[in-house]
């Protein structure tokens, strides 16, 4: 059976959204596509579950009545929800009428039948209004449509925990599309992988997110766990959110994750905390959060006041932060640790403020200030911060008294709508905060006396600067020219790094510069030389030589998977022989070596895990399946064939059939056009724009042979008169055979001076047609090209599936092999590209700082000065 893919899963949720685009936002409708799916999940299950138990009763002997009996009793299902028939989607499917109705109904009675829902569904409302009208019945016919596509039991999963997987891509939509609101209940997934690798869970430990939004945090402290060699089913998960939809997200990602024990509660944190032990607050191992940002509170009613035991932030004003802060420093077990991400306001403001930072740290919890970039974050374009603290007396012995500040905001990739941590930031940060020493420019480590000696002030900047150093100006360069050996020296590390060889791009001059080498005659040189020298060169080869080598020494690992299933143990491996092996060639330093393979097992794990459930080919049929989803889904746009790399290695020849047919269509279009204006090409000079637009020749040629058949048109119609039968009346014969002489010549006369009139204007017609006939033989000729495409087209998935089916087990084996490696060495090769460009970048920037001297400035003024003089000269202007 085939298997439902990732790919599939993410294409069909994300088109269910579609469904609803448009009548409202995505902070409106992504519950209801949330509801649909915990439906249709919860529904599928129960089924699976069902049949088995009607089956088990029925081989007991039971009849067929009784079997069902029991399968409709609530309590056969303990590991499961039991679905009552309103609910269920075999009723569902086949809703026409006051659907929203019967999906409300649906939504309450399997919340009441389930005490662990209680609250989860109820407040999905399919007959809330949009605006001023309802979703129409048939926009949620198409819903219902649209979901009855794919079963969704475990068992159709090419992974176990798919569904889950598939649940959070589709949280990180919902986040992106709504925007501010998407900050509500998500954060971005670089940013809690950095928290978690901070806290490193363990097995055994109670995690606990006090502003839990859609419960990313607890879900990644889980993973951690078991990509760690732990279990992770001996964790115990809790949480709690005041935002009743965003908790109601949570427990359902939990749900659809497997962690039916996860304790999510909803209610304020700050006025009731609800995670109780004994009638005391409850105490957790690890606490991880990213609270709502600058929120006001109230005093009034609010329980265990306690917590707060370093002082009350002001109610207005929005300072509410370090309320959170307290409540997490409260429920730390004794070696508990905690980790928050905070605005940075939270680290200099006076006040009330200042006397909790200062009990704060005089009691010693601070452990670390990580500084952020901005617009890291949904919801706000501010820099903002994580600060790590331990219980009282918790820290190592080494890191007592004193606080790391690392200053991170510059360690970032710039997105198209916000900023990210790559693989190689979150390595370069959790390295710092093991290590706990002095990065310079990056990490610094401050005694508690230092920060008490500046007013408790924790501004980042003021203990980890890393603001770049000014651009150093050599005056005699600019006045003489030459190249400060000082300035090349200060770049050693990155030319080594890379095996740029000085000889490459400078001569020596003196002993204190270079020149550049006379044969760099314009900047554009520079790169060229670069990627052209033989120490580059020698050091990239070096680099990919090792990249093999430790391909080969590992890739057995691999092959071995569908066996051993030791995904996590291969994991490890992988990623430290990776950076021993790749690191020691020098170019890339270890973080970026880092980056790469963290990178590359991001984006693959779940290949792996299929790899795993499925073996080889089973992986090989899910990209099949994958394929086929998308190009139904998008109709075939946007997806480029020739990018895909299973496409390409398996119908390269249909590919080259698919490409000689669009470079025909491209070609006659081509011919098309420059017929069209008149026989000038794409090269011909461009008129200017005032100019009118070009007249189309085709047009002109069509509209002049109209002009001439109408011309003649009267004369055509009398001569096929004057030429009719001998029935005909007024024709030669009609009058001949009565014998009107008179009347005969007359007409003949007529036949003959029209006949004269018209030929010419025929023949010109005629020569007018000849010539737009290539123009009519080009369309013929693009119209069967653009159907040839489209038959291909069609074709593709057949061809794509005979493909699949003439491999073996063994091929598909090298297949994916050749797949994996060619991923991972273009992550590697991307990051060599950007090293390089690094040196050219330097390289130039000497070139446009001192490559034009003021002697070479001066003299081409006195050379303006002196053309100037003469053409003034020649003009016989004079200077009085």
């Amino acid at each position: 059976m085939r298997r439902l893919t990732l790919g599939q899963l993410e294409h069909h949720l994300f088109a269910a959204a579609d469904i609803l685009r448009g009548k409202m936002d995505a902070s409106e409708f992504k519950e209801y596509i949330f509801g649909m799916l915990f439906l249709k999940r919860c529904s599928d299950v129960f089924d699976e579950e069902y049949e088995r138990i009607i089956k088990s009763n029925l081989k007991r002997g039971r009849t067929e009545e009784q079997a069902i009996k029991r399968a409709e009793h609530p309590s056969r299902y303990a590991k499961s929800f039991f679905v009552p028939k309103p609910a269920r989607w075999e009723k569902l499917k086949h809703a026409h009428r006051n659907i929203g109705d019967e999906l409300n109904v649906a939504l309450s009675t399997l919340e009441r039948e389930n005490r662990s829902l209680e609250g989860v569904l109820g407040h999905i409302d399919f007959q809330r209004k949009a605006g001023k009208t309802k979703i129409p019945d048939q926009k949620l016919r198409d819903l219902i449509t649209h979901f009855n596509k794919y079963r969704l039991r475990n068992a159709d999963f090419e992974f176990p925990d798919l569904i889950g997987a598939a649940y959070e891509y589709l949280i990180g939509q919902f986040a992106d599309s709504a925007g501010k609101k998407g900050g509500e209940f998500y954060t971005p997934r670089d940013v809690v992988r950095l928290m978690v690798r901070i806290l490193k869970p363990q097995e055994g430990m109670r995690i606990y997110d006090p502003c839990a939004g859609s419960g990313g945090m607890l879900i990644h402290s889980k993973q951690y766990v078991e990509e760690h060699g732990g279990n992770p089913f001996n964790l115990r998960l809790y949480g709690q959110d005041n935002n009743g939809g965003v908790w109601s997200m949570c427990k359902m990602n939990m749900i659809l994750h497997g962690i039916a024990d996860a304790d999510i509660q909803n209610d304020d944190v700050l006025a009731s905390p609800l995670h109780l032990d004994g009638g005391e607050l409850m105490r957790f191992d690890r606490v991880i959060t990213n609270p709502p940002f600058s929120q006001n509170y109230s005093k009034g009613g609010m329980k265990f006041t306690e917590r707060f035991r370093y002082g009350f932030c002001p109610e207005s004003g929005k300072k509410g932060d370090l309320m959170f802060l307290q409540h997490m420093l409260s429920v730390l077990r004794t070696n508990g640790m905690m980790a928050t991400v905070m605005p940075h306001g939270v680290l200099f403001r006076g006040g009330a403020e200042k006397e909790i930072r200062k009990g704060i740290i005089e009691d010693d919890l601070l452990e670390a200030v990580i500084g952020f970039p901005p617009n890291l974050f949904y919801g706000t374009g501010i820099p903002a911060c994580v600060l790590v603290c331990r219980a009282k007396d918790a820290k190592p012995d080494e890191r007592k008294n004193k606080i790391l500040f690392i200053n991170a905001d510059a360690e970032f990739h710039a997105g198209r709508a916000q900023n990210y941590l790559r693989p190689e930031h979150i390595e370069k940060i959790t390295s710092a905060f093991d290590a706990f020493e002095e990065i310079p420019g990056y990490a610094t480590v401050v005694s508690r006396d230092d920060i008490k000696s500046n007013d408790w002030n924790l501004n980042i900047r003021r203990y980890a600067d890393n603001a770049p150093p000014p651009e150093p100006h050599d005056v005699r360069a600019h006045l003489l020219g030459g190249i400060p050996k000082t300035e090349v020296k200060a770049k050693k590390q990155l030319l080594d790094a890379h095996g740029l060889k000085i000889s490459t791009i400078f001569k020596e001059r003196d002993a204190d510069y270079y020149d550049f080498d006379p044969e760099l005659i314009e900047r554009g040189d520079i790169k060229k030389r670069i990627e052209a020298g033989k120490g580059i060169r020698q050091q990239e080869a070096r680099l990919k030589e090792a990249f093999d080598q430790w391909w080969e020494k590992h890739k057995q690992s691999l092959v071995d998977l569908p066996d051993t299933k030791n995904l996590m143990e291969v994991r490890t491996d992988l990623l430290e022989a990776f950076v021993s092996d790749i690191t020691p060639v020098g170019l890339l330093d270890r973080f970026k070596v880092a980056g790469v393979i963290a990178t590359w097992w991001n984006e693959k794990k779940f290949d792996l895990k299929t790899l795993i459930a499925q073996g080889f080919g089973g992986l090989v049929d899910g990209w099949v399946d994958t394929i086929e989803a998308a190009m139904e889904e998008t109709k075939g746009n946007h997806f480029d064939l020739a990018d895909d790399p299973l496409v390409t290695r398996l119908i390269p020849d249909y590919l080259d059939e698919l490409e000689q047919a669009r470079q025909d269509i491209v070609r006659l279009e081509q011919e098309k056009e420059t017929f069209e204006n008149g026989g000038i090409g794409d090269d011909a000079d461009e008129t200017s724009e005032d100019e009118e637009e070009k007249t189309n020749y085709v047009k002109e040629l069509k509209t002049r042979i109209t002009e001439l058949k109408n011309e003649i048109k009267e004369d055509k119609k009398q001569i096929k008169i004057l030429t009719g039968s001998v029935r005909k009346k007024g024709s030669i014969k009609f009058h001949q055979d009565r014998g009107d002489d008179t009347l005969t010549v007359e007409l003949e006369a007529q036949l003959k001076a029209l006949t004269k009139k018209v030929e010419p204007v025929e023949n010109k017609i005629q020569d007018l047609e000849k010539e737009l006939n290539p123009y009519v033989e080009i369309t013929n000729q693009l119209k069967e090209a653009k159907k040839r495409f489209k038959e291909l087209q069609k074709k593709f998935i057949k061809r794509l599936h005979e493909a699949r089916n003439a491999l073996s087990n063994d091929d598909c084996c090298v297949l994916v092999l050749d797949i994996l490696n060619e991923k991972l060495a273009g992550h590697l090769d991307s990051y060599v590209t950007a090293h390089r460009q690094e040196v050219v970048a330097a390289v130039e920037n000497w070139w446009d700082k001192y490559h034009v001297t003021l002697r070479d400035i001066e003299g081409e003024r006195e050379k303006a000065a002196i053309k100037l003089s003469t053409f003034m000269d020649q003009l016989r202007y004079k200077n009085e």
